[in-house]
């Protein structure tokens, strides 16, 4: 049979949602939507669209964005796409246009709201990313075996110009006195030939 598919190498999305396979016929139940991106991670291959009609997020995977002639997708920015519903929510299945003059850089975003402002007690430091979880907005980081770890927060990453942490990324790091421990003020790209030997 000649059915062209696009997705059927799709790996699994966070959580176990499968990405289902794709097909060049368009399926029958597409809705079009316009929306904007909440999020799109290029390293785990899909992120998600708000849309415009309060429906719930779209998935959007990476293969459909490309299919589409785009490469990323950043967030705010504005986007016309046909959805379907799955078993597990809708997810896009063709980006009909995409509007980057709305996407916002990290760095402009509005200063937090709901995050603790901490006052660093520390001068920069070197740290490891030991965990952090982008949809869950935080993570830690580790300045070594005996050492309290770090909190980091989202919002504190998107003030200096950071979108998110690896695990074993090196990382320099301000940080201070929290409600619960230790928590990072600042955070920067280390931007030195890797860890020292010491």
């Amino acid at each position: 049979m000649g059915s062209d598919r696009l997705g059927s190498k799709f790996a699994q999305g966070e959580q176990g949602t499968r990405i289902e396979d794709l097909t060049e016929e368009a399926p029958v139940g597409l809705i079009e939507i316009t929306g904007h991106i909440k999020w799109f991670d290029v390293s785990k291959g899909f992120g998600f669209i708000i849309p415009d009609n309060g429906m719930p997020d779209v998935l959007l995977h990476v293969t459909c964005l490309r299919h589409g002639g785009y490469q990323t997708a950043h967030e705010g920015a504005r986007v016309v796409c046909e959805v379907l519903e799955r078993p597990k929510g809708y997810q896009c299945f063709r980006v009909i246009s995409m509007d980057d003059s709305t996407a916002v850089h990290p760095s402009q975003l509005p200063p937090p709201r709901t995050h603790v402002n901490i006052v660093p007690t520390s001068g920069l430091e070197r740290a490891w990313v030991k965990w952090f979880n982008r949809i869950r907005g935080f993570g830690f980081l580790t300045r070594g075996d005996d050492t309290p770890d770090i909190f980091v927060h989202m919002e504190t990453l998107r003030r200096f110009g950071m979108t998110e942490l690896r695990p074993g990324q090196m990382v320099l790091v301000r940080f201070g006195d929290g409600p619960k421990g230790l928590m990072a003020a600042e955070v920067r790209p280390d931007t030195g030939s890797g860890p020292s030997s010491h």
